[in-house]
């Protein structure tokens, strides 16, 4: 019997290894064909839609290497994303994303609206271009009635930022506000926006396979699980994540890791942050981080300075580096520091430098 026992235990051993190799070796083929190098990357948003050469000139001063840019309207075109990508790369920098917030959180695509078809044609359209132009990543939105905030609060020192309170929140996108108890009418089941997402995802993976096109899903902010009668069932937890990513079955559908969402959402993401880095990234699935913290999980948050939340940031550098993250991290909604937009931008890049050279220390190169 006990030898039984061991060689039970054995060829479980044996098991787990081969597995733990496939995977390694399969993350190393899909790593293989990437188009861009390998490595953590530093990327900052640009503040408006066409970047000055003092925006540039910035992120040249604290040592950033690639920036994103949103645009919108007539501006998201194929003739200006190459414009665009030309005037970073001479200044020495590279394009990470050049975004187009029209096609980003779609509530006729998430909810089944007049004008889907139109507006997945006009995604498709948008892929096509960025793809043609040498773009090879965008983050996707799929937030049926938008970002929802409360009455801005302050973090350390006063600064104003961003916060929820669920009982007084109200969800944002573009222009566009969307109030409660029943942004649109009705209660949406968690079926319909299921559906919806795979009538939307399987015409669009294609098309971003074709082009090289890269899309990180971003998670749904905040994480609650309905607002304003609208399910957050799909990219407000692991597991919807996980169900989204076996749908679109696509080697170009990934992850944009939000941080902050994810600290939002506390125990209702069904993961911790550092363990959906490891999961996501051992998949090679993960090609953004947002790297911002906050105060705490819902109900109730404000955003924090990265080194001020209830999260240790550390540990979430240390987890991409671990898992050999070569996407790029980005600080995000920056609490309003004393002496303008660029100071709080200036300190989180320094704060993700500094985290990311002990991580490259630690783990060699």
């Amino acid at each position: 019997m006990k030898e039984q026992l061991e060689r039970r235990d054995f060829g479980r051993a044996l098991l787990g290894t081969a597995l733990a190799v496939s995977a390694a070796q399969a993350q190393q083929r899909a790593r293989a064909t990437r188009p861009w190098a390998p490595g953590i990357k530093i990327s900052i948003q640009m503040p408006g839609s066409d970047p000055s050469d003092e925006d540039l000139q910035f992120v040249n001063q604290v040592g950033a290497r690639y920036v994103n840019i949103w645009t919108q309207g007539d501006a998201a075109n194929y003739e200006n994303f190459v414009r665009l990508k030309n005037k970073v790369e001479s200044a020495g920098l590279l394009v990470w994303n050049i975004g187009n917030i029209d096609v980003h959180n779609m509530e006729e695509v998430t909810l089944n609206l007049p004008g889907r078809d139109k507006k997945i044609e006009q995604y498709k359209n948008y892929l096509r271009n960025v793809g043609r132009a040498g773009i090879h990543y965008t983050t996707y939105a799929h937030m049926g009635n938008g970002i929802w905030s409360s009455e801005p609060e302050t973090a350390r020192g006063g600064a104003r930022a961003r916060a929820f309170n669920l009982s007084s929140a109200s969800g944002h996108w573009a222009g566009k506000e969307f109030k409660g108890p029943l942004t649109h009418g009705r209660v949406y089941t968690e079926k319909e926006i299921w559906d919806n997402y795979e009538y939307f995802i399987r015409q669009a993976a294609p098309v971003a396979e074709e082009q090289g096109v890269y899309m990180g899903i971003h998670p749904d902010d905040p994480p609650v699980p309905m607002l304003g009668g609208v399910p957050r069932c799909i990219f407000g937890n692991f597991e919807g994540y996980k169900r989204a990513l076996e749908i679109a079955n696509s080697p170009n559908v990934g992850v944009c890791l939000c941080c902050g969402t994810w600290l939002e959402g506390g125990e209702l993401m069904g993961m911790d942050v550092v363990g959906a880095i490891r999961y996501f990234g051992r998949m090679g699935k993960l090609w953004k981080i947002h790297f911002r913290n906050v105060s705490a999980p819902v109900p109730h948050f404000v955003e924090s300075f990265v080194d001020s939340g209830y999260m240790e940031m550390w540990k979430i550098m240390r987890a991409l580096r671990e898992v050999g993250f070569d996407g790029v991290v980005i600080g995000d909604h920056f609490p309003e520091m004393a002496g303008g937009s660029r100071a709080s931008v200036a300190y989180t890049v320094g704060y993700m430098k500094a985290l990311l050279e002990r991580a490259n220390v630690e783990f060699g190169g």
